[in-house]
């Protein structure tokens, strides 16, 4: 017999997708010779939102994204490039994170 855990009974956790959106920038940033014209954005966890009141990121609050954004957009922008962004973009951006916030409930009530 041997000592080893059967593999097939330790299979590995995998954790749940996590939802992302793009956006489309109206104006596009740029990264040295490279354009970026479209920016994913990732729900949120917990730990992305460490040192922000959930209250200031829903109502956009240019500080509270400037410190969320970076840790849950693809390519990740930098507070550098926040600060330079076109105000309409950072509006869509912030729009997704509080639409993140919100849950299922409260996004079915908009649509409805």
């Amino acid at each position: 017999m041997s000592d080893q855990p059967n593999e097939q009974a330790t299979a590995p956790a995998t954790l749940p997708s996590v939802p992302t959106e793009t956006v489309t920038l109206d104006t596009p940033l740029q990264r040295g010779s490279k354009a970026v014209t479209e920016v994913s954005v990732r729900k949120p966890l917990s730990g992305a939102l460490r040192g922000v009141a959930l209250v200031d990121l829903l109502n956009m609050d240019t500080h509270s994204l400037s410190r969320v954004l970076p840790r849950i957009t693809e390519p990740a922008l930098t507070e550098a490039e926040l600060r330079k962004m076109d105000p309409a973009d950072l509006v869509q951006l912030g729009s997704k994170v509080s639409r993140f916030l919100l849950g299922k409930r409260a996004q079915e009530d908009e649509t409805a």
